[in-house]
């Protein structure tokens, strides 16, 4: 017998569960992982953003009858860049030939791997989208939270510099790219935009999320004062639904965002999440529509994220419903590309499209740039 098999200390990594365990599930408490403090906020409550401020006067115009935006989250190059290389320049293309350029970018959290640190804004984030023509806006993810040392670096210090500032400025991370930095009110809060809203959460560092009574209450102020003639979205970093192998869904971020709708009686028309390096579209029944859930975290961490299977070993369908979870239904994924989201708004639709990238061994010029996903959704129905 192994002397070393019964000993306390020893951790052995639990098995793969089958596709049906990881949806939805309780996160234990991992004791490497803490609930790190929220810095002030910047701004004043109830902290919006309004498109109009960041972008040029005469983009700003436009902005009424058409709205182009990306979103995807968990990009930073920690061990292999060239992934998140090959999706910047893809996004960046969008800014060519395109009927509309692009307003912006909303990332989804893990901007920079794996605790946040300054040094580590100009590789990770800097230096790929020097070549991305629009503003940048974030929510903070759990790497971007997760301080090495916080009596050092307080968690989340350089996402607050560097999304956060008073007043929009070239940091010192950004060495020779000419970048300011973004004047977001506080680390979780409201893009107020003529076509959308975006509520964005910061679900902190243990897996899972965590959310306290503050910025719950928050949302549920948010959501009730969200205006009713343009698309309300929700962003948060840990996806209440995913399918994948390795994180798996947060029930308690379920319950959170669930609790919320009640008390705003306001229902979202798009959630939008990263944390899980691929792409999935759940569909959830909620209140007599559906509701789609997105994962997008496929945007150029190197190492993708595969989906459980199927009790037998088998490939997850497409679609695919949970046996324990009614009125959730899977309805696609792609977990072997990396890619981002493009989203396109108008007075009365939302289209939503997830576009694969080539694969870092193939050419990024010349391999395949795929619209995998798409999905429409009707403002009035």
């Amino acid at each position: 017998m192994d002397p070393l098999a019964t000993s306390p200390q020893r951790r052995r990594l639990p098995p793969l569960h089958p596709a049906a365990d990881q949806v939805s599930k309780q996160h234990g408490f991992r004791s490497n992982q803490t609930f790190e403090p929220l810095p002030p906020p910047i701004g004043a409550y109830p902290y919006r953003l309004s498109l109009e401020s960041i972008v040029p006067p005469a983009q700003a115009q436009q902005l009424a009858s058409r709205l182009v935006f990306h979103a995807v989250g968990d990009t930073g190059g920690i061990q292999n860049g060239n992934p998140q290389q090959i999706v910047a320049l893809h996004m960046a293309g969008d800014f060519q030939g395109a009927p509309q350029a692009p307003s912006f970018f909303y990332h989804l959290g893990d901007v920079v791997y794996f605790n946040g640190e300054s040094s580590q804004y100009y590789p990770q984030f800097y230096e790929p989208y020097a070549g991305y023509p629009g503003p940048i806006v974030a929510i903070p993810g759990n790497h971007d939270g997760d301080a090495l040392d916080p009596l050092t670096a307080p968690s989340l210090a350089a996402f607050v510099e560097n999304f956060c500032a008073a007043q929009p400025h070239l940091s010192p991370e950004a060495q020779e790219v000419n970048r300011d930095t973004m004047t977001q009110p506080n680390v979780y809060w409201t893009l107020v935009a003529p076509l959308v809203t975006i509520v964005g959460l910061y679900t902190n560092v243990p897996e899972g999320g965590r959310v306290d009574d503050q910025q719950a209450a928050w949302l549920e102020a948010e959501l009730a004062a969200a205006p009713k003639d343009r698309f309300l979205i929700v962003a948060l970093h840990h996806p209440a639904y995913s399918a994948d192998a390795h994180h798996g869904g947060s029930a308690k971020m379920g319950e959170l965002l669930d609790t919320a709708f009640a008390a705003a009686s306001r229902v979202p028309d798009l959630v939008l999440t990263a944390h899980v390096h691929n792409y999935q579209r759940f569909s959830r029944t909620y209140d007599g529509r559906q509701i789609p859930y997105l994962v997008a975290g496929a945007g150029g961490y190197h190492n993708l994220h595969y989906m459980a299977t199927l009790p037998d070993g088998s490939p997850l369908p497409k679609p695919w419903s949970p046996p324990d979870l009614q009125g959730v239904t899977l309805e696609t994924y792609v977990d072997d590309r990396f890619g981002f989201l493009r989203l396109t708004a108008t007075p009365a639709s939302l289209q939503v499209e997830y576009v694969t990238v080539p694969r870092p061994q193939e050419s990024w010029r010349d391999g395949p740039v795929e619209v995998a996903d798409s999905l429409t959704l009707q403002l009035q129905t």
